[in-house]
C-alpha cells in the first residue's frame, strides 16, 4: 500500500544530519561513529538496548529504563564496564552536546564487544564491551492509526530466546513485520505459543471491551515501562484493566484497540486483519488514557 507508515515514524529533521553520538567515551560527528566488522553486535546481534525519550528537558522514567538496561546486561553475562550514574552521564553529555531540550529519542546500545575471530563464542570478545548513544530530534509522526495483520511468527518460550530480554537480536520481530506488510498492514500482531493475542513486532498491544482494557499476561512479551505505566494509571484511575490470555476472536471484537512503547506513548489501531476496530480511532478509551499519560509525563518532568 502507498500510505504505509511505521510505529516510529517521526517528522523530517534537518538537524539530525548532523547530531553527534557518544561512542565508547568520546562524542563523534555522526559520520565517525563507526564500529568494528568484527563487533559483536554487527556479527551476532550479541547484545542489548534501551530507548529513552526527552521531555521538557527530562529523561521520562529513566531510572526504569537503567533498572532493564542493567538487568538484561547481567542476564546476558555482560559487563557494561560502567556504573548507572556513569551511563545516564553520558546520555547527558550527549544531550549537551547536541544542544536538545525535548522532543529527543536516545537509543542506548551495548554489545560484548570488538572479536578476536569472527566466530559466536563469548570468550573471543576479549576487548571490553562496545557502548553507543544515538540521539535524534523526534516528533513522532502518526498521521493516522495503525493497521496490524496477524502473522505466523510467534513470540516464543524464555528457554529459547526470552521476548523479555531488549537484545539485538531481533530478527523474529523483523521477519514479522516484514510478513505484515506483505499482507498489506503497518504492522505485525504476533501470537503467543498458546495462540493467545501477545505483543506486535515493536510495540505492546491492547484492547478495549465494553469500558474494560486488556493485555496480554505479560508472559511472552518484553515488559515495557509504557505498557506498565498504562496498567498503572488504569488502576489508579478506576479504569478496570486486565493482564489476561485472549484471542483473535476478543479481538475482533473489541471496540478500541491501541499499541505502547516509549517513541509513540500510546497510537491508535484502527484495523486487523481486514476488521475494522471500533467505529472511529482513537476511542474515548484511548484518548482517556493518553490525556493521563500526557498528564503522568507533564508531572514527571515539571
Amino acid at each position: 500500500m502507498t500510505d504505509h507508515q511505521t510505529t516510529h515514524q517521526a517528522e523530517e529533521d534537518a538537524r539530525n544530519e548532523d547530531i553527534l553520538i557518544w561512542l565508547n567515551g568520546r562524542i563523534v560527528p555522526k559520520q565517525a561513529a563507526t564500529v568494528s566488522v568484527y563487533d559483536s553486535g554487527f556479527m551476532l546481534g550479541d547484545g542489548v538496548w534501551e530507548g529513552l525519550r526527552l521531555y521538557n528537558g527530562t529523561w521520562a522514567f529513566a531510572d526504569e529504563h537503567l533498572d532493564r538496561l542493567f538487568e538484561a546486561a547481567k542476564a546476558i553475562d555482560l559487563d557494561i564496564g560502567m556504573t548507572r550514574e556513569q551511563v545516564f552521564q553520558a546520555v547527558l553529555d550527549t544531550q549537551k552536546a547536541n544542544d536538545m531540550h525535548s522532543d529527543a529519542h536516545a537509543r542506548l546500545m551495548v554489545t560484548r564487544g570488538v572479536k578476536t575471530r569472527p566466530f559466536q563464542h563469548p570468550s573471543l570478545s576479549r576487548q571490553g564491551p562496545t557502548m553507543a548513544i544515538i540521539m535524534e530530534h523526534s516528533r513522532p509522526k502518526i498521521a493516522r492509526p495503525i493497521r496490524l495483520a496477524t502473522v505466523p511468527h510467534i513470540r516464543g518460550l524464555p528457554m529459547t530466546q526470552d521476548p523479555k530480554l531488549n537484545s539485538h537480536s531481533k530478527l523474529n520481530c523483523i521477519l514479522a513485520c516484514i510478513a505484515a506488510e506483505k499482507a498489506g498492514a503497518d504492522e505485525a500482531l504476533m501470537l503467543d505459543i498458546h495462540g493467545f493475542v501477545n505483543t506486535t513486532n515493536a510495540c505492546n498491544f491492547f484492547i478495549v471491551r465494553k469500558g474494560q482494557v486488556w493485555t496480554s499476561t505479560g508472559d511472552y512479551c518484553m515488559n515495557g515501562i509504557t505498557r506498565q505505566k498504562v496498567i498503572d494509571l488504569c488502576r489508579a484511575n478506576d479504569i478496570p484493566v486486565f493482564e489476561r490470555n485472549f484471542s483473535l476472536v476478543d479481538t475482533y471484537g473489541a471496540d478500541e484497540a491501541f499499541l505502547t512503547g516509549t517513541f509513540g506513548a500510546q497510537t491508535p489501531v484502527s484495523e486487523i486483519d481486514g476488521r475494522a476496530i471500533g467505529d472511529a480511532a482513537p476511542g474515548p478509551v484511548t484518548t482517556r488514557i493518553q490525556q493521563l499519560y500526557k498528564a503522568l509525563i507533564h508531572l514527571e518532568t515539571a
